[in-house]
């Protein structure tokens, strides 16, 4: 009897394993941490060497934690070696790609740890935390260290590698660029392929964050509905609020202007989903297993409240909110789960008692 295994249904085998899964997210983030490290020293070569020492700092902390913390529950290091299962450096990656290249290290290394043993393992390590661990990590580091935690940094102008960037003079994104009125010097392209784009290291390169999402996909590890649902719902609901905002004139709301502003306001649709940090956290945050319902409708609902909420709160604060976005989202992934329930396999609807009387009086 002791060669048998006993455990509760379902009794599902599958080669798919967490550590495999991480794996491929560490594989597909890489693209962009890459692509983040050098766009930021061809602007400038110490931005790209302070951006590689953040995420260095950011992954070495995430995984030294978790070790410490097992430690410290008195588990032996082979054994913790041999469970590693890779989310913490996932975990690691993200909180370094959500950072500046001018984030001070302390700021960096205590999100990191912030991260890994308030939000995952005190709540009983992974698959048990109850919003993304990279998420809170950054907003604990926005919060709690301000200037250290780092902002946009402005450029000088010039040409590096026969690649002719736009820099940004003033500091500010592209994303508050356009929330404050003014015109942007970077086009769709540059916002594409992150040339002159200043902003977190993960960020910078959208062409980078597409390919290792496409890898997930095709590991089938993401299923591609659900980000297209976030970033689509958040470029439309962005589009009519910009097309609103520019009928108002002295506070009073002018029908006759709709028709003449709807054109300048659908031209902000892909500026808008390609500022800021929408496409990092629309494949690699929001998708999160844990964190997500775990019903196809659920997925549904919980993805356009999250890109209605995105755009909201990114008019709001003339600025990126998508990680707040994600954050308050999480904590109702719950409520979506209790009310929203999966049918059990071979389920078949009763009939109602009214309709079997109905049967039985005309027969």
């Amino acid at each position: 009897m002791s060669n048998y295994v006993y455990s509760s249904s379902p009794h599902v085998k599958s080669p798919r394993t967490t550590r495999g899964i991480m794996i491929d997210v560490c594989i597909a983030l890489t693209p962009a941490c890459i692509a983040g490290c050098i766009l930021l020293g061809l602007a400038e070569a110490r931005l790209g060497w302070l951006s590689l020492m953040v995420l260095a700092i950011a992954c070495i902390s995430a995984v030294a934690s978790e070790f410490v913390y097992l430690l410290c529950c008195k588990k032996k290091f082979t054994e913790i070696l041999r469970n590693f299962d890779f989310s913490s450096l996932v975990t690691g990656m993200l909180v370094g790609m959500n950072m500046y290249a001018t984030s001070k290290w302390y700021a960096v290394m205590l999100a990191s740890i912030f991260a890994v043993i308030i939000v995952k393992m005190l709540f009983g390590g992974t698959g048990k935390n109850i919003v993304n661990p990279a998420i809170a990590g950054r907003i604990f580091a926005f919060i709690a260290f301000g200037a250290a935690f780092g902002g946009a940094m402005g450029f000088d102008k010039r040409v590096l590698s026969r690649v002719d960037f736009k820099f940004v003079e003033t500091g500010a994104t592209p994303l508050q660029t356009m929330f404050n009125g003014k015109e942007n010097s970077l086009t769709n392209l540059d916002l594409f392929l992150g040339t002159g784009v200043p902003g977190c290291i993960g960020e910078i390169c959208k062409l980078a964050l597409i390919a290792g999402g496409i890898y997930l996909v095709v590991r089938g590890v993401l299923n591609f509905r659900w980000p297209l649902v976030y970033i689509a719902v958040t470029g439309v609901v962005s589009v009519l609020i910009f097309w609103f905002d520019s009928c108002v004139v002295n506070d009073k709301f002018i029908p006759q202007l709709m028709g003449t502003k709807f054109v300048p306001a659908l031209q902000t649709f892909l500026p808008s989903i390609l500022s800021g940090g929408l496409i990092l956290g629309a494949i690699f945050m929001a998708t999160d297993y844990v964190t997500t319902p775990n019903t196809k409708l659920g997925n549904y609902i919980y993805f356009v409240l999250l890109g209605i909420l995105t755009a909201v709160l990114r008019k709001a604060v003339k600025g990126e909110a998508v990680s707040f976005a994600i954050l308050l989202m999480n904590l109702l992934v719950p409520l979506f789960d209790l009310y929203i329930k999966r049918r059990p396999f071979g389920y078949v609807k009763p009939v109602k008692e009214k309709k079997v009387k109905e049967v039985k009086n005309n027969g």
